[in-house]
């Protein structure tokens, strides 16, 4: 797949938050869907929440919509900007009208059919989507809510590290290192490796880039209605994340600094607001500020505003002492 971009479409391309679509993520890999069984992460800790929400609850219904390339639109609407939540996500799934819920639900069907009658119930029933939607707020906060935290606050950096690389170095470089099978090439994008090889004209709409956690290592392309175009992509170092739990503070470095002080300064590899860091590390947002002001004065971090968000990173004699841990 190629996406044609013209001047326009860089005007107007923007990043978005998708909680939705980490949900989705997680449900498809959970009953069966996923081509990257081998490097994923195990999701064997949600087994046991998987399996009392498909008894206790309609869950049932949404998974039977998954096909081997796809899903339901309406269960997932596309994201209108950085600040989404779970409660814009689940207002927009409830808000489709039954017209359009049937024709996706039939379109599923058509690609996997199902003779499940508990199944076919509550999909030709006339409150389909209400059902639907109370099933997956279940879902959402038995699986993602504990960890959305820490994942929200990675996604978000990885979208202040691009917007930055766009603004001042153009598309070529917020690209490098999206994905393997992204490039921009002669004016567009690449996205190799999917089953569309067609080209695709943005048309002056620009492109949506979302970041997500849980995607990793895939990627996926949006070139249909009702979605603007779009690339779902692996959130920067959330292969790290899965890969490995961040390793703790080492001994010496929190015995010269304070464990907390530590644990910030490692993490700072990219900037981030002290919010961010608050999210991803567990941290109370309060602290996280005490903290970052004694590494500041300490001359191990720096700081900068980035629109209205005060970023921190690590000054060469950060990085120094980071680097110098075990």
């Amino acid at each position: 797949m190629r996406f044609e971009a013209g001047p326009d479409d860089l005007l107007h391309s923007r990043f978005a938050l998708s909680p939705a679509m980490e949900l989705a993520q997680v449900l498809r890999r959970l009953c069966g869907f996923d081509r990257h069984s081998g490097t994923r992460p195990s999701l064997d800790r949600f087994r046991p929440a998987f399996e009392r929400l498909r008894r206790e609850t309609e869950l049932d219904a949404m998974l039977a919509l998954n096909y081997a390339h796809g899903g339901p639109n309406f269960t997932a609407w596309p994201p209108s900007g950085l600040a989404q939540t779970w409660a814009d996500d689940l207002a927009a799934t409830r808000a489709t009208p039954l017209r359009v819920a049937r024709a996706d639900i039939a379109d599923c069907l058509r690609r996997r059919p199902t003779a499940e009658p508990r199944v076919l119930a509550v999909l030709r029933s006339r409150n389909v989507v209400e059902r639907i939607a109370t099933a997956l707020d279940a879902a959402w906060h038995e699986l993602i809510a504990p960890d959305w935290p820490q994942l929200r606050a990675i996604c978000e950096r990885d979208v202040v590290h691009r917007a930055g690389l766009l603004a001042r170095s153009g598309w070529a470089a917020a690209l490098d290192g999206l994905h393997p099978e992204v490039s921009w090439r002669d004016g567009g994008i690449d996205v190799r490796a999917l089953r569309s090889r067609g080209h695709v004209d943005l048309g002056g709409e620009g492109l949506l880039l979302i970041p997500s956690a849980h995607i990793w290592p895939g990627l996926a392309a949006y070139s249909d209605s009702p979605w603007p175009k779009a690339i779902i992509y692996p959130a920067r170092g959330v292969a790290a994340l899965w890969e490995r739990q961040p390793p703790a503070a080492p001994d010496a470095l929190a015995d010269l600094l304070g464990r907390s002080r530590a644990r910030l300064l490692l993490a700072l590899d990219d900037p981030a607001s002290t919010t961010q860091l608050a999210r991803s590390l567990g941290l109370a947002t309060g602290a996280v500020g005490d903290h970052l002001a004694v590494l500041l004065r300490a001359g191990l971090v720096r700081r900068a505003r980035d629109g209205r968000s005060v970023l921190y990173g690590r000054t060469p004699i950060g990085d120094a002492l980071a680097g110098s841990s075990p």
